[in-house]
């Protein structure tokens, strides 16, 4: 069968060694790159016969990989880490090459090769870093922020990588091609904005108009593909094409939708890359140069450790966060093994190099989640060793804050919880690690910490221990937690009250010590309820009786263990007995004509009209002889079995769930 039934074998290995690495919580790259080392030439058993045609296949997965790059490169997620990844990065590259073509030099690779040894090394792995920070919950942190800004811009260079390395080998001749090449990336840039943006989004519009998915599909694939091959024959790269018609169509309104067709035809080309990277693991050269393998890893993973946290330091980041960043981006990146395949087809590179950088690359991923772990104890350690830095504070009193409200994170939540408190007088302190909101949070005069609310030091300047109150903000699951075990440690009365995004997480909150856990999804979707309830003209009180209900089966504390919480969910129940209720008179009421005095209501109902609005004006507290009209509104105050008969009596008929 040829090349289909090579391909039939990748997927299932691919499949077995997939879920090898998903046991094992590894990257899915690394099992395809399993997978293609065991039915490689290089192994016994069931082994791939038309090699050749499978690395053919596997060049469009890079192109796809760049292209679904492309669509989803956003300028927005670099803005509250621009400075270090726009300016650090680059400079974090230009560093690494150095340290990388010194390591190799030491090692004895040739001049050429160390050169593009130097360039592979500096590029780290985004699917490995963001794999291990979703794994650990970390995503969300100042660190992580960090992280995913400079790898963007990482991902980003690999594109005039392409282009400039292979020319690196005769820079005598090289150099005029080198000017031509990047004269040429230059104009088709700009043909593609130009023309690009006009065409490219009219023809997404005219195949969309069919309401046809293939169709869609087929076009976006079209367009990545198509790009990068005119790009291929003006000289340049394929993967380059398809990456900068990917960011053409990020500017379209189709991109969401193009990136959600495109991303299951990446993956599976993608899974063809990765396998065919395994297939040209020599396990024989592996061996014979394991020693040097492990040298140059060694030198690798500490080198970009002090490479990245010098420079995360140098840019205005303290605690945890440079040795959090370094640790995290030690390893060898996937776009390596990219740039790699590109040398390799054109002699730039020979096969002992490109084993010798696969085997290094892929120890260097199955050592990132072990070393990111250590980001906490090495913090720990240095800070019994050293003094502590000082924690950035703005507008903290003098005389330092007592019995406040501790608020942990100043987004769009956290600020209107502090306009809140602001109006009541009420002393409070934000906690927040996005440097541009601190800018905004500035402004306002409201005292805050500038770090990440799950370090014990953030927390200490803070005084937690001496609030009163403490405000978790963040979905982040994971940072509540430690969050909470912290302030409960040294602060044993502190209330906490957090949010989470998934029902089945407030048990783990309330072991951890958060007294009061919100969930905004429900609440936003009971609120949505309500109103809708309202303008189907549902009688108010039966509104009331059902949100209740609702709220009690998702936030009642006895599903979990423990006196107080039980006590918590009496005390809940016990506020439900009293009810403010907005009662609308019919025109067939009874109580049309009648007032408050003659209708005996609070002697025949047990309830209190506190309050009603007509017409005319808004009355609170009415008056004995104040006479009841059509559609007036009565604010009413009772248990609910008093709410549902007087409902029932005011307009009857109108049964209440």
């Amino acid at each position: 069968m040829g090349i289909a039934a090579d391909i039939a074998i990748i997927i299932v290995a691919a499949l077995v060694g997939g879920s090898i690495a998903q046991f094992f919580k590894q990257p899915l790259i690394l099992g395809y790159i399993l997978a293609g080392f065991l039915v490689g030439p290089h192994t016994v058993g069931i082994t791939i016969t038309e090699i050749h045609d499978i690395e053919l296949l596997a060049e469009i997965g890079v192109a796809l990989l760049l292209f679904a790059l492309g669509i989803e490169f956003s300028f927005s997620e670099l803005r509250p880490v621009r400075w270090v990844a726009l300016l650090g990065t680059p400079i974090q590259i230009m560093l690494t090459i150095g340290y990388g073509f010194l390591a190799a030099r030491f090692l004895g690779w040739s001049l050429s090769s160390s050169i593009w040894i130097g360039a592979l090394v500096s590029i780290s792995s985004t699917m490995v870093v963001l794999k291990t920070l979703m794994n650990r919950g970390l995503l969300g942190s100042l660190s992580s922020r960090v992280m995913i800004g400079m790898l963007i811009v990482q991902d980003l260079a690999v594109i005039p990588m392409m282009i400039i390395l292979p020319l690196l080998g005769d820079l005598d001749s090289g150099l005029p091609f080198l000017g031509f090449a990047i004269l040429k990336a230059v104009g088709f840039i700009l043909v593609m904005v130009i023309a690009g943006t006009r065409v490219i989004p009219f023809v997404m519009k005219f195949v969309a108009k069919w309401n046809s998915r293939e169709l869609f599909l087929l076009s976006t694939t079209a367009l990545a593909l198509g790009v990068g091959y005119a790009t291929y024959l003006v000289g340049l790269s394929f993967a380059f094409g398809a990456f900068v018609a990917g960011m053409v169509i990020s500017e379209s309104e189709y991109n969401h939708q193009a990136l959600s067709d495109i991303v299951p035809l990446r993956d599976i080309f993608g899974m063809l890359f990765f396998a065919s990277v395994g297939m040209l693991i020599d396990p024989a050269f592996v061996f014979e140069n394991l020693g040097t393998v492990i040298r140059f890893v060694a030198l690798i993973v500490v080198g970009k450790l002090l490479i990245f946290g010098t420079l995360v330091r140098f840019f205005g980041y303290y605690n945890i966060v440079p040795i959090a960043v370094g640790l995290g981006l030690s390893q060898i990146g996937e776009f390596s093994f990219v740039l790699a395949r590109v040398g390799l087809s054109t002699n730039s590179i020979d096969e002992d190099l490109y084993a010798f950088i696969l085997s290094s690359s892929v120890i260097t991923m199955i050592l990132t989640p072990f070393l990111t772990s250590l980001a906490a104890p090495i913090y720990k350690l240095r800070k019994k060793m050293f003094r502590h830095e000082p924690v950035q504070t703005i507008n903290i009193p003098e005389s330092g804050l007592r019995n406040h409200v501790v608020i942990a994170g100043g987004g769009r939540v956290g600020e209107n919880i502090a306009k809140a408190l602001h109006h009541l007088n009420v002393p409070f302190l934000l906690i927040e690690l996005d440097s541009h909101r601190i800018d905004h949070l500035k402004q306002t005069g409201y005292p805050v910490v500038f770090g990440d609310a799950s370090q014990p030091i953030v927390m200490e300047a803070a005084s937690i221990e001496h609030s009163r109150l403490l405000l978790v903000t963040t979905p982040d699951v994971i940072a509540t937690q430690t969050i909470a075990r912290f302030c409960k440690n040294i602060h044993s009365e502190l209330c906490i009250i957090a949010r989470c995004g998934e029902e089945d997480q407030m048990k783990t909150l309330h072991d951890q010590g958060v007294d009061e856990v919100v969930l905004p999804e429900f609440e936003a979707g009971l609120e949505i309820t309500r109103q809708a309830f309202q303008r189907l003209g549902v009688p108010p009180m039966k509104i009331l009786q059902f949100a209740n209900q609702l709220r009690h089966g998702v936030y009642e504390p006895d599903r979990v263990t423990g006196e107080e919480y039980r006590m918590l969910s009496h005390l809940r129940r016990a506020s439900d007995l009293l009810e403010l209720s907005w009662v609308l008179i019919s025109e067939e009421s009874p109580l049309v004509g009648q007032t408050v005095k003659t209708m005996e209501i609070r002697k025949k109902f047990g309830i209190s009209v506190v309050g009603v609005i007509n017409k005319r004006e808004v009355l609170p507290n009415p008056s004995p002889d104040f006479c009841f009209a059509p559609k007036d509104m009565l604010a009413v105050m009772g248990n609910p079995q008093q709410l549902s008969s007087f409902q029932e009596f005011v307009n009857p008929g109108e049964l209440l769930a």
